[in-house]
């Protein structure tokens, strides 16, 4: 069983930055795809953005040059940074980890892009 944490969700103003962590509580990290989720409200969930077991790397149209995914395996670690954020960008931030058939989600991280 894989548990996830993510931080670094709030409030920021639009043109503004937040960096969203995930920590895993696994010692076979580094074998996971790793993937950020969004859902705004009365809307689906969607695919932000995911780094592979190998670190490549793969974005939302809606997201490409503003949104960086990256991994640090030492740290058991998914990080988003998230630049130039937009009201849309307003959503529950999910983690989610993928290995085959084995996924699992964190809890969600609230992020609110408002003047």
């Amino acid at each position: 069983q894989v548990q996830l944490v993510e931080s670094g969700g709030g409030l920021v103003q639009p043109g503004g930055s937040l960096r969203l962590s995930c920590a895993a509580s696994t010692f076979t990290f580094s074998i996971y795809a790793m993937r950020w989720y969004r859902q705004a409200p009365g809307k689906e969930r969607e695919l932000v953005a995911q780094v592979s077991s190998a670190g490549g790397r793969t974005y939302a149209d809606s997201v490409k040059g503003r949104f960086t995914i990256s991994r640090d395996n030492a740290k058991n670690t998914v990080y988003l940074q998230m630049n130039s954020l937009k009201p849309e960008d307003t959503a529950v931030y999910y983690c989610n980890a993928v290995y085959f058939q084995n996924q699992y989600w964190g809890q969600g991280t609230q992020v609110t892009v408002s003047s």
